[in-house]
């Protein structure tokens, strides 16, 4: 390969673009999905919205990452032969085709909340799009930051501001009241939306949705507990429109695999009857007295069979197992610690029923509670995400926020678009036929793409919980996607 290609071709493997091939792709399917938005924390980020319009708005220079070493002589490490090694042929004849233009600019916003109860969020997110702009943006490609102070409003003007100063797409915004404001102002102007929303009710007619959605987590999930002998599902759900739309995700995706929704059940978001809703959830007083009885019945007996069994029954709380093998825990930090401990009090022994969660399980206060140990999760593999959380905390000096890896791979995936498709003008780079490519992307978070509706795809993995906030990968995802049939 010469020095040309192999340049380009390294750029568009840092920039998320890979290529398509030959394993089951996901279906794509739609309706409510509203996983609730990260936990809000108010903190400062003045110092990063004075810098940032500077730092990434000066045409033609290009942002560099702050603190950022200064590049090597040789750019291609042995990750980068990994990343280049995986670029088909015909992917690098498509770059030998089309060079850069170092003409016109592509002017690109990003819609965060730099401002408000979602600044910390909006703060990492502004710092892991930056890293994804110094690794992988050309010197026309012009990334524009707008604060949304996280309402629907602030949204709007920012979107307005951008696309009136030539944007041709938006990155953002996170919350899915944002998304449905500056929609009808994106479609007018013609420029498309990548939002972090995972609120599925947004998508489609120009609105793609890059953030984790339950509905493909649990579909995984159940798919996988099927697969490996589980029958009977249940749901502990916090009494919440998130909790409402995950149970009615998990009933669908069980009878899909024929399964049997045993139960469902719902606790109070200050979690005030959590004790007696576990408590039924568990039938405990149904089989606690199931016990008394048939200890009764033994003791009433003079033999020594009789004797024996009693003797097996001492030191039990119950009779009878829970009426599942599988129980779903859709929460996640303070609230699910305080629930899960009630389970083993109430006899569902995490030895006999298998806890299931989502992507909320992310976090080290749920990953290092003792019960949830054995416990399957839905998440991107360990590994994808590992660099780009040790690249960040190298450079930023601090451990990046989950989601901050939507704002890089959109980013990165704006900015490989804006390469490859360097002799289109205005939106045609960002158009549907580019961000709805069946050949997917990779990103921090592994492989994904968009479906012609605008709901993600990725590829997932199920995470088993080894203690001490470890993890064990039990089901690896999918490395590559399979190409769709021509619409």
């Amino acid at each position: 390969m010469g020095n040309r290609a192999r340049f380009s071709a390294l750029l568009i493997a840092l920039s998320v673009l890979i290529a398509a091939c030959q394993a089951p792709s996901i279906p794509s399917r739609r309706g409510e999905d509203k996983t609730p938005a990260a936990d809000a924390q108010s903190a400062s980020v003045e110092e990063a919205v004075a810098e940032t319009p500077r730092a990434l708005e000066n045409e033609p220079e290009k942002a560099e990452a702050p603190d950022s070493p200064p590049p090597a002589e040789d750019p291609v490490s042995a990750s980068d032969e990994i990343a280049l090694a995986e670029l088909t042929d015909a992917v690098e004849a498509e770059l030998e085709q089309a060079p850069p233009s170092k003409t016109a600019s592509v002017k690109v916003g990003l819609l965060l909340p730099l401002t408000g109860p979602l600044a910390r969020e909006g703060a990492a997110l502004l710092d892991a799009a930056q890293l994804a702009l110094f690794d992988v943006a050309d010197t026309r490609f012009v990334l524009k930051p707008r604060d949304t102070g996280g309402t629907a409003a602030g949204a709007l003007r920012a979107a307005e501001g951008l696309l009136a100063d030539g944007a041709t797409l938006l990155l953002g915004p996170l919350l899915s009241e944002e998304v449905r404001a500056v929609t009808p102002t994106a479609r007018v102007a013609g420029a498309n939306v990548v939002a972090f929303s995972t609120d599925t009710e947004v998508a489609g007619d120009g609105v793609y949705l890059l953030g984790h959605t339950s509905r493909q987590q649990i579909e995984r999930l159940v798919g996988f507990a099927y697969e490996s002998g589980l029958r009977r599902f249940a749901v502990l759900a916090p009494g919440s429109a998130y909790g409402s739309v995950v149970a009615r995700q998990m009933r669908v995706a069980v009878e899909a695999v024929g399964g049997e929704f045993a139960r469902v059940s719902f606790y109070m978001l200050d979690l005030s009857d959590a004790d007696e809703v576990v408590r039924d959830l568990a039938n405990y007083d149904r089989r606690r007295g199931a016990l008394k009885a048939e200890r009764a019945a033994l003791a009433g007996r003079d033999d020594e069979i009789s004797r024996r069994a009693l003797r097996r029954l001492k030191g039990l709380d119950t009779l009878g197992e829970a009426p599942f093998d599988a129980l779903l825990l859709p929460d996640g930090g303070e609230s699910l610690n305080r629930v899960v401990p009630l389970l083993p009090y109430y006899d569902i022994d995490p030895a006999k029923v298998r806890f299931l969660g989502t992507g909320l399980w992310d976090n080290p206060e749920t990953l290092s509670e003792p019960t949830l140990v054995g416990g399957w999760y839905v998440g991107p593999p360990p590994e994808a995400r590992a660099d780009f959380v040790g690249r960040f905390e190298k450079i930023y000096g601090y451990a990046p926020h989950r989601i901050a890896t939507l704002a890089y791979d959109a980013t990165a995936l704006a900015a490989a678009l804006a390469r490859r498709d360097a002799g289109a003008r205005g939106s045609a780079a960002f158009d549907a036929d580019a961000l709805a490519s069946s050949r997917g992307f990779l990103g921090a978070d592994g492989i994904f793409r968009f479906s012609p509706d605008g709901l993600p795809e990725r590829g997932l993995a199920v995470l088993e919980i080894a203690g001490r906030a470890e993890l064990i990968v039990v089901s690896p995802p999918p490395d590559r996607f399979a190409a769709t049939p021509a619409q």
